[in-house]
């Protein structure tokens, strides 16, 4: 029997959804539903001191107004820990990981030079422990613990950006998996997670293809199935960088506090996608109608300030 391609939506409640994670969402929720996939919804809740209380909950409800919808219950990671402690005894006991107990201080100060465009410090394999390796049984103890890179580049063909090799060893090298909060890092955690919701296809922003080379060695690990991935061109701002407060206020909750219909919102979101030239509004039904991969824009988006005047301007 065939399974049926399933993708997710996985809002991470740190903060409130803005108009560049509206336009991801949007896409895969187009995506999914003009090809016949399942669509799940998962609450990657597990980072931390960084969660917002209610955060998840006002996510959902964005998605809602927006038009977006999903196939069964949401997933909440927090609820249930075992799936993942099960995956890290796995790796543990076939001598896939390490104990670590160095702070990023130490780490950073080994790095023996920066990676150009690169935002983490390197885990230089001088770094790691004499028994890295070696099988050990976990204990649930709480301590960080890094999967052991392998030599190598990794490949990815990605359905959007097309191949490209990544030299997860040299970057980041030997990567936190599970943390010393006793809770499982993003990497381990979405693995797992795509496994047990029968993911076939994963649709997010490109700042995460290099996670995409991560993924698959750790999947490889637990010989579980790869996905097909489709990394997206992020929203930036006028400044070249990805949207942040220095941009202004663009949560999608402060234009729906402002009196802005879903219309308005979705027609700005169409516009970057490719599906119109102007600004205009659109139903979410006429963006499904017209939604086209192939016009797609291949480089980032630019959220100027004509965009936000206009959906101020209603």
């Amino acid at each position: 029997m065939t399974q049926q391609p399933t993708s997710r939506l996985a809002p991470s409640p740190t903060g409130a959804l803005h108009l560049g994670n509206a336009r991801t969402f949007l896409v895969n929720w187009a995506m999914a539903r003009q090809r016949g996939w399942r669509l799940h919804m998962r609450i990657e809740d597990l980072d931390g001191p960084r969660i917002k209380a209610g955060a998840a909950a006002h996510m959902i409800d964005t998605l809602r107004w927006l038009g977006l919808d999903w196939d069964g219950n949401e997933l909440v990671q927090s609820d249930d820990l075992t799936p993942y402690t099960d995956a890290l005894r796995k790796l543990c006991s076939d001598g896939s990981t390490f104990r670590c107990e160095l702070s990023r201080t130490a780490i950073s100060n080994a790095a023996s030079a920066p990676q150009e465009g690169a935002h983490e410090t390197a885990f230089a394999p001088t770094l790691r422990p004499n028994d890295a390796g070696e099988p050990f049984a976990f204990d649930d103890a709480k301590a960080n613990i890094r999967f052991l890179v392998p030599e190598g580049t990794v490949s990815i063909n990605d359905g959007f950006c097309g191949s490209s090799e990544h030299d997860v060893a040299a970057v980041p090298g030997d990567f936190v998996i599970w943390t010393r909060r006793g809770t499982p890092a993003y990497q381990l955690a979405v693995v797992v997670d795509d496994a047990r919701q029968g993911v076939t296809d994963v649709v997010r922003g490109d700042d995460l293809l290099p996670s995409a080379a991560r993924q698959l060695l750790l999947a490889r690990s637990l010989d579980l199935p790869a996905q097909n991935w489709w990394h997206l061109p992020l929203v930036l701002g006028e400044d070249g960088h990805r949207l942040a407060k220095r941009h202004g206020d663009t949560r999608i909750a402060t234009y729906r506090e402002l009196g802005v219909r879903p219309q308005r919102l979705l027609g700005l979101l169409a516009m970057w996608c490719g599906l119109t030239d102007q600004l205009e509004e659109l139903t979410i039904t006429e963006v499904l109608d017209q939604f086209d991969l192939d016009q797609m824009p291949r480089g980032p988006i630019t959220l100027t300030r004509k965009d936000d005047q206009w959906l101020r301007s209603e």
